[in-house]
């Protein structure tokens, strides 16, 4: 059994997404703390004059260090609207707006009190567009992992019987493949090869939010993050 775990991020971009799909079970890594200008509150576009980033104001004392589920929206601004009128602006000449819009118009309609829980409506909302089961989707939260960084990860693992761990690139600067290893877990890292798919606005720009494809390629988007031939 494969296992992925991934802290839980704003429109995550399509390695998110493979990763996702090929984990048996998938949990969303969101009681560790919440880091400053990572991704968890913002991601980018593609517009006619280059990227835009998408970002939700939060309301952060990082000498408390929250957690990411702790993490509380500002919404003294009318962000949701703006992130809206960001969308329809951008993609409305796009192939498949019409039918992938109406994801964000529910969630945008909708005020937020805590990050996490619009992050994990998009992801899994996504994911269900995408056709990916998402029965597999857990939280971390309410797992109650136990122990120090590496720990909590291989019981993480352990709690679901899975024997191999599916992480990040980035995670060969920090995990202990040997720990994991004496516990009977095989740590694989991610290689993502970023496809090149349809876009609006000339040349292509990789490494944006997962709504740049779904706007523009639709039902086919699962295949694509998947680099399956069309």
């Amino acid at each position: 059994m494969t296992i992925g775990i991934l802290q839980p991020g704003y429109l995550p971009w399509l390695g998110f997404f493979e990763q996702l799909q090929k984990s048996d079970v998938f949990i969303l890594y969101d009681d560790v703390q919440y880091d400053k200008g990572g991704w968890r509150n913002r991601n980018k576009i593609k517009t006619a004059k280059g990227n835009q980033w998408l970002t939700i104001p939060v309301r952060v004392k990082f000498l408390q260090k929250p957690l990411i589920y702790e993490v509380k929206i500002d919404n003294t601004s009318n962000w949701r609207k703006n992130h809206l009128l960001s969308l329809h602006s951008n993609y409305t000449k796009a192939d498949f707006f019409k039918d992938c819009i109406g994801i964000f118009e529910e969630a945008y309609n909708k005020e937020w009190e805590y990050l996490a829980e619009i992050d994990i409506y998009f992801i899994t909302r996504i994911a269900e567009y995408l056709g990916i089961d998402v029965k597999k989707i857990k939280r971390s939260s309410q797992l109650n992992p136990k122990g120090d960084k590496m720990e909590r990860l291989i019981n993480l693992c352990k709690s679901f019987g899975a024997d191999t761990f599916y992480e990040g690139y980035a995670g060969k600067n920090y995990i202990d493949d040997k720990m994991f290893e004496r516990e009977g877990i095989k740590v694989i890292y991610q290689e993502y090869k970023h496809p090149v798919y349809q876009q609006l606005y000339g040349e292509f720009i990789p490494y944006l939010s997962v709504v740049d494809l779904l706007f523009n390629c639709g039902p086919k988007s699962l295949e694509i993050i998947m680099n399956k031939p069309l």
